[in-house]
């Protein structure tokens, strides 16, 4: 156990505990982290549990108790990732369709965490016994390019370049419908949906989102865009397409009830561009849409021309 007074003159003085804890204690971990250590009561002030935004005061006594690191109970999982590029810091996967990221209290089949444990000898812990590694997720039902932290100062460097929208994600999405614009943003604040807990929706009070895109090719009854997220709303691109009256094609959430495929959305996280946090080297990577998205649009190429 850890303890620390607070004495006059101290530059702690006036600063949020979580922001004070980052800084001095845990500098290797999240903020995400250091609010969750607040939470679960390893950080106490005067002997009390307190807020992660508690303000610091003079003769203010901090006990940080070292944190229990729990053995993962995730098992791994031989799955055969298309792992297409990794190195001493991180690897970028390309997830398949159907996939789910990580397991949840409410999902207990095989993830790609479970994969990425089986091929990857070892992970960032930054995120937690359930989440090695996870530096940001894609939907189940959407495939394609994520960067994997290997350890907690590359998933630290990383996790705060996405913040910063220095991590580029760019899209493929066949969505209903045809645009008359070739290109365009959607600037429209994103929430939980207040009486469907399984969506998001565009509300007033939501938090800022913006999507742009640019046509790549038009046809009868629907439009193919390229998508790019400046912000990384749950479901982002589905909510904003849906929200204009283009719902992605085959989405089952937030699309016409009768969804066309059994593979989820055509949606495909295609490239991905970021600076690697050790090496400062500008990395770029692109990854193949699915069968299953080619074969559709090969025949709607063929019924255009027929």
């Amino acid at each position: 156990m850890l303890k620390v007074t607070i004495k006059e003159g101290s530059e702690a003085i006036g600063l949020r505990l979580d922001q004070f804890l980052h800084t001095s204690h845990y500098t290797e971990n999240s903020r995400s982290y250091v609010q969750n250590a607040i939470k679960e009561g390893y950080v106490l002030v005067n002997n009390q549990k307190v807020k992660t935004g508690h303000t610091i005061k003079l003769n203010d006594v901090i006990d940080i108790e070292e944190i229990e690191v729990k053995k993962l109970d995730v098992k791994a999982v031989d799955m055969n990732l298309d792992v297409i590029y990794e190195d001493d810091d991180l690897l970028v996967v390309n997830k398949p369709q159907g996939m789910v990221v990580h397991p949840a209290s409410s999902y207990h089949e095989p993830t790609l965490v479970h994969g990425l444990l089986h091929q990857i000898e070892e992970l960032s812990s930054i995120n937690g016994v359930i989440r090695p590694g996870i530096v940001h997720r894609i939907d189940k039902d959407t495939s394609g390019l994520l960067v994997v932290a290997k350890n907690d100062k590359a998933h630290q460097i990383l996790s705060d370049d996405l913040k910063e929208h220095d991590i580029a994600r760019d899209y493929i999405a066949l969505v209903y419908g045809r645009f008359e614009e070739n290109e365009g943003s959607i600037n429209a604040p994103i929430m939980r949906h207040p009486k469907n807990r399984l969506k998001m929706a565009v509300l007033a009070e939501g938090k800022h989102a913006i999507t742009h895109f640019k046509v790549i090719e038009r046809f009868e009854k629907y439009t193919l865009l390229s998508c790019k997220l400046e912000t990384g709303r749950t479901h982002q691109i589905r909510v904003h397409l849906s929200y204009i009256h283009h719902p992605i094609v085959g989405d089952p959430i937030y699309g016409p009830k009768d969804t066309i495929g059994s593979t989820g959305q055509f949606l495909h996280a295609e490239k991905l561009s970021f600076t690697h946090p050790i090496k400062k080297e500008q990395m770029t990577f692109t990854a193949e849409m699915p069968q299953v998205f080619k074969d559709f649009l090969s025949k709607l190429r063929e019924d255009s021309v027929s």
